[in-house]
């Protein structure tokens, strides 16, 4: 089992936040283009190394003026910083439950970050590849990473929270 390595199936796979507005909604996004996968180590999926990279212009909210926004120096600063990267290992907690840690760079500033990943199981898919599958869920501050721009609401309270949810649907298949 060492060494097997996992590629991300793009076609099959999803990056999401969630961002809450104005203190009484909450916003989706995603990231449309990203690339990574896991290298197993000598026991397999505890201890795996996990890299991952996202293209930070391929920001979708559904609203394209948002988007911009999000593109722009007030948030991730795209043309600065275009990518996210994120490096780091699997833990068996137990089960199918692993703790995915390592380090989260984006807008110039890298923070560790602990995330909870759910192994899905493995199959063969109907031309022969082997595939395996990820729910994986967490929550950072965005003000860590310099994320800082808000705007005062009348009736008290912010704009756009500094929570952020992260959650990912992952599909691997074996290299």
């Amino acid at each position: 089992m060492a060494n097997t390595t996992w590629g991300i199936d793009p076609a099959h796979s999803e990056i999401q936040f969630k961002v809450r507005h104005m203190m009484i909604s909450t916003v989706t996004g995603s990231f449309g283009t990203f690339e990574g996968g896991l290298k197993e180590s000598n026991h397999g999926l505890d201890g795996a190394e996990v890299q991952f990279k996202a293209d930070i212009s391929s920001i979708n909210t559904g609203n394209n003026q948002r988007d911009e926004h999000l593109k722009s120096a007030d948030f991730f600063d795209a043309s600065t910083y275009p990518e996210m990267l994120f490096q780091g290992t699997l833990k068996a907690k137990g089960g199918n439950e692993y703790e995915l840690h390592g380090s989260l760079s984006m807008h110039g500033e890298t923070k560790e970050v602990s995330l909870d990943a759910e192994f899905s199981g493995e199959g063969k898919d109907p031309w022969g590849n082997i595939k395996s599958g990820f729910s994986i869920a967490g929550k950072l501050n965005r003000k860590d990473w310099g994320l800082n721009w808000n705007a005062a609401l009348e009736t008290g309270g912010v704009l756009v929270s500094e929570e952020v949810k992260l959650l990912a649907e992952i599909q691997l298949v074996k290299g």
